[in-house]
């Protein structure tokens, strides 16, 4: 089948035809309406506050006329390509979009957006006196391979304003990804409003000063660093993100990658190795050897800080990521071995494994699902590493992800040899901050999430894909958006 009407489409959908009888294809005017069918109210609205934007047009609700945009859910289109899959129609007398489900029909939407042009993707006119936009005719039909599609974006190391992310929202939304996944704690601050316990934010979102690039580099950049989230900024996101059909996952980092929150509350560190109440929120980089104590008093304040997270965040999986944790302070702490004894555990990787698992219950008892960085999968007892319906992130490579596949849990392949976007995109003496491996567009483009090794039945158990993009070295939007774009459009 012929595919030169649709070589602007990103991502390439299964099909793309020409219509038969299509003519020159359909004149978007002022007279264009919209036919919104039951259901599909919330992507004519967004229809008519982007594309009517953008050109001007009014997109008015459907009375009698020929001249419209069809917007309907079709129970044969969600049979054949799921309730994300969709179809679109363009001829000389309407378009048609047809949606599996209202996700599906929200996609079709960005594709004829896409159709439009890039002129389609401005706030306002740029040629006020432009009334007649084309569109080919063409029949689209597509479905996407993977339920995860999704983007990591590290607020933790450099804070990124409310209205940055819900930028990226819709540059997720404009390549048809889902997931949006905010590293929201880290060393380097605590970017969420936790009510209960006001200085996770007073003191752990503020940092004195901020390394410049490498953690080896010598230069420092004076100036504080800090920000955050408030509760009902959360809440903004998160339906802003819904009506674009994204979800929003939070991560929480536990018990590594923890000293924002120990410098605001120092009892959760291992007061009886080292003196909490003189850390700071970190400057730099790196792995931190302060991380959270195995104490009763820690679990029941994360307990409180994740009751407020899963008020804020309607996602299935929360995110506590599990990586990097040192042992070191646990091998030195009287607590921390007395409570080894008190378990039966083998040593401190096992206790990390009963700090996570505890966390993973919990949720659990409440109807969410546990996702944590591949080291989740260590220490843990060899029947049973992760509690049932746990959920692995695959960093290190695929060896995590292919090892929790194979016992039967859910993975989010994000391997960073090929997806973390904080790495150089060129071997130039020119790149800026030049870290981490070389990943060029191309490299990026041919990512394959699904590993050979596994069977059909391991390979069900990968849900998606996503990439990371880390911030130490991207101090504001612009430098986010240079490591990020155009790789995440290959991706």
């Amino acid at each position: 089948m012929p595919q030169e009407p649709a070589t602007g489409l990103l991502p390439t959908p299964l099909r793309a035809v020409p219509t038969l009888g299509g003519g020159e294809g359909y004149v978007l005017d002022e007279d264009s309406q919209i036919d919104a069918r039951p259901g599909t109210e919330r992507v004519a609205r967004w229809l008519r506050a982007t594309v009517g934007a953008a050109t001007g047009l009014p997109l008015a609700p459907h009375t009698d006329a020929w001249n419209r945009i069809v917007l309907e859910l079709d129970p044969g289109v969600g049979e054949r390509l799921g309730p994300e899959g969709y179809s679109i129609c363009v001829d000389g007398l309407a378009v048609v979009i047809q949606g599996g489900g209202e996700s599906g029909l929200f996609w079709g939407a960005q594709t004829l957006r896409q159709l439009l042009g890039p002129d389609a993707f401005r706030r306002a006119p740029i040629d006020p006196q432009r009334r007649e936009w084309s569109l080919p005719a063409l029949y689209v039909e597509d479905a996407p391979r993977f339920a995860w599609r999704g983007l990591m974006l590290d607020v933790a190391r450099h804070f990124l304003p409310k209205d940055g992310v819900l930028a990226y929202v819709d540059l997720l939304a404009a390549h048809k990804l889902n997931v949006l996944h905010l590293h929201l704690t880290d060393d380097q601050g605590w970017r969420l409003e936790i009510r209960r316990y006001p200085e996770l934010t007073a003191t752990g979102a503020w940092r004195t000063r901020t390394k410049l690039g490498h953690r080896a580099s010598p230069l420092w950049d004076e100036r504080p660093h800090g920000g955050y989230y408030t509760q009902d900024d959360i809440r903004e996101i998160v339906a802003y993100a819904a009506e674009r059909h994204i979800t929003v996952v939070p991560e929480i980092d536990i018990p590594g990658h923890s000293q924002a929150a120990i410098a605001a509350y120092p009892e959760l560190g291992n007061t009886d190795v080292i003196d909490t109440a003189s850390l700071g929120v970190w400057t730099t980089w790196g792995i931190n050897p302060n991380v959270l104590s195995p104490t009763d008093t820690t679990l029941r304040f994360f307990e409180n800080v994740l009751e407020e997270v899963l008020d804020l965040f309607p996602s299935i999986f929360v995110h506590l990521g599990g990586d990097e944790c040192p042992k070191d302070q646990w091998k030195a702490s009287p607590a921390a071995q007395e409570r080894i004894r008190e378990l039966g555990l083998a040593g401190e990787d096992e206790l990390q494994s009963w700090f996570l698992r505890h966390f993973g219950h919990w949720l659990a008892a409440r109807g969410r699902r546990l996702i944590g960085w591949d080291e989740i999968l260590e220490g843990g007892a060899p029947d049973a590493p992760l509690p049932d319906g746990a959920a692995v992130s695959s960093w290190r490579g695929y060896a995590g992800g292919i090892t929790a596949a194979r016992a039967g849990h859910d993975v989010v392949m994000c391997p960073e040899q090929q997806v973390y976007f904080d790495h150089r995109q060129d071997p130039g003496a020119d790149e800026p901050v030049p870290i981490g491996y070389v990943r060029t567009l191309e490299d990026v483009y041919r990512f394959e999430p699904v590993p050979p090794q596994l069977t059909a039945d391991e390979a069900a158990h990968v849900l998606g894909a996503q990439a990371n993009v880390w911030t130490e070295v991207m101090e504001d939007r612009r430098r986010v958006d240079y490591q990020t774009f155009p790789r995440l459009a290959a991706f």
